[in-house]
């Protein structure tokens, strides 16, 4: 039979024939669907016209030692699996999204144990790849005892931790390292266009489509509230569902328990609960207040919340971001920021604390990291004035830290001094990200 094409234009994480499987070949850009016909497997081949074909070169390094495995954790359609599937192309890879492979290893999940062990995987020297393993809890207690037994080596990527944290799965003592997938940063992106990333957000299929409503709006009414519910995260999928509404409106704002649980008509304790399901399945994080010398005056003690992307974010909320100007674009450029600065924290493995600062009185400033080390306040300005430096200038006049900055629209870098004394730089965002990303913003 002769391959035929097609032109389409949906995600390729959507495109099934007759349930797949199939396998998508990065460096020809074609999906293969195998469709069984009597025993064989007959190969169709799709040219992806009108589909994404960007390849962007992750930032994140998944480098493991013989004998080492690891988790790689990480929100839906971040690039998991196309990560693993290009820097271990010679990994056996296991998709539990596919149905039949899925329900196979459900009823019998001693098999895996059977058929590595069979196949002598250990000779390989290459990680088993089982993605979206979370959908399989007892499969983990066999990868304990491949690993302690046979010596094989596995890749465990999932979009969820909660499910296997709540039925108690085995979790493997510290035997497997762990990484999370984010959505793109500014230097994987040839060409980044930071109006689009502030609107379409950077999860890879949202800031490269041409229907960028469309494409999360599907993600956020597939996997948001669906796939939730389909993981037993929240028997109370309306009010989950008027939840995610509300957060949007907390998106880099103090979260109010109590607001929320009002709108959507559930107690604080279960908003709580909301919010930590967001976390668990990496969809949202939150940062503390810097509280290292107290005071009345000085909030201590809420959280600020942020989803993992503008993009959702901007969906949920109703919001558009048409030009760089405005409330609205300036609290998406802070979470951008947040996303930018908190994911070269993952992927350089450096411990350092995120923080922000505010006052009773409303001074703030965005981000402290490592406590008095570096002050950033987010500005979207291209011309920043003395009034706009209120909440570093409060902070620095407590506590000095060793650089203080302001990141911004201007065209070009300047170091201001306030009435105080102080050194503060006003930076261009990209330089910024640009410094950040080269190890010279925080020690």
């Amino acid at each position: 039979m002769h391959p035929r094409s097609v032109n389409f234009e949906i995600p390729i994480h959507k495109f099934f024939a007759d349930g797949g499987p199939y396998l998508f070949n990065t460096s020809t850009q074609k999906i293969a669907i195998y469709k069984k016909l009597t025993k064989e497997q007959v190969p169709f081949i799709l040219d992806l016209k009108g589909v994404s074909s960007v390849m962007y070169k992750r930032k994140i390094n998944i480098s493991l030692p013989k004998g080492q495995s690891a988790f790689l954790w990480g929100a839906r359609q971040t690039g998991k699996s196309t990560y693993l599937k290009d820097h271990f192309p010679d990994s056996p890879v296991y998709d539990f999204l596919l149905s039949d492979i899925y329900l196979y290893y459900l009823k019998e999940p001693h098999r895996l144990r059977e058929e590595l062990i069979e196949q002598n995987i250990a000779a390989r020297n290459q990680p088993v790849i089982l993605d979206e393993v979370q959908k399989i809890p007892l499969l983990l207690d066999e990868v304990h005892w491949l690993i302690e037994n046979e010596k094989i080596s596995f890749l465990l990527c999932g979009s969820s931790a909660r499910k296997l944290k709540r039925e108690k799965a085995n979790l493997l003592g510290g035997r497997a390292w762990r990484y999370e997938m984010r959505p793109l940063t500014y230097t994987e992106v040839p060409e980044f266009n930071l109006l689009r990333a502030l609107q379409q957000g950077l999860v890879p299929s949202h800031y490269d489509s041409s229907h960028p409503e469309k494409a999360i709006r599907a993600y956020v009414n597939d996997y948001l509230t669906e796939e939730i519910k389909a993981e037993g995260l929240s028997r109370n999928l309306a009010a989950f569902a008027k939840f995610l509404e509300a957060a949007a409106f907390s998106h880099g704002q103090l979260v109010e328990y109590k607001n929320i649980a009002s709108d959507c008509g559930v107690d604080a304790k279960t908003v709580k609960e909301y919010f930590e399901i967001l976390k668990d399945t990496y969809i949202a994080s939150s940062i503390e207040p810097l509280c290292k010398k107290r005071d009345r005056k000085t909030i201590s003690a809420t959280p600020k919340f942020y989803f993992f992307d503008t993009g959702v974010a901007n969906y949920l909320s109703k919001t558009k971001i048409l030009q760089l100007k405005g409330a609205q674009a300036g609290l998406s450029f802070e979470s951008y920021l947040f996303h930018e600065i908190s994911t070269y924290r993952e992927y350089s493995e450096k411990r350092f604390d995120i923080n922000y600062w505010r006052t009773t009185m409303g001074h703030e400033v965005d981000f402290v990291l490592n406590e008095d080390e570096v002050y950033i306040e987010a500005k979207i300005s291209d011309n920043i004035k003395m009034s706009d430096l209120k909440g570093l200038r409060q902070l620095l006049m407590q506590t000095p830290a060793r650089q203080a900055y302001v990141v911004c629209l201007e065209k070009r870098p300047r170091l201001v001094s306030t009435p105080e004394g102080k050194k503060i730089h006003i930076i261009p965002w990209h330089e910024f990200l640009s410094m950040l990303w080269n190890n010279d913003i925080v020690s």
